[in-house]
């Protein structure tokens, strides 16, 4: 499906309009108020909610392996979600994560 320059301009700017709603709702609105307990307690797992939905498919059908698994991609997943159990922190996850999915395929063995 093809755009042209009027239509992506409309649709940029309705989608920026939108966001601008939104984040009024939150800032504007509510800005100088306490909100209820419940709330924050929902909003503390929104993190844990949207995250998988992104990550889970690189790890399980990365492009680039032609979407087949590889164990340096199940081994850096499975040792950022152990640092972040052990250490609470997505910081620290995302780091060992990383250094995992990188050192896996050149240390001595290790799968990858």
């Amino acid at each position: 499906m093809t755009l042209d320059r009027i239509e992506l301009w409309t649709v940029i700017l309705v989608l920026w309009a939108g966001t601008c709603v939104i984040r009024f709702s939150f800032l504007g609105l509510l800005g100088d108020r306490p909100l209820p307990d419940g709330l924050l307690r929902h909003l503390r797992y929104t993190a844990v909610a949207v995250m998988p939905g992104p990550v889970a498919p690189l790890v399980l059908w990365p492009p680039a392996t032609g979407g087949v698994p590889d164990a340096a991609r199940l081994t850096a997943a499975a040792i950022a979600g152990l640092a972040g159990l052990l250490t609470r922190s997505g910081l620290w996850a995302v780091v060992c994560g990383a250094a995992a999915l990188y050192l896996t395929p050149v240390l001595p063995g290790l799968p990858g």
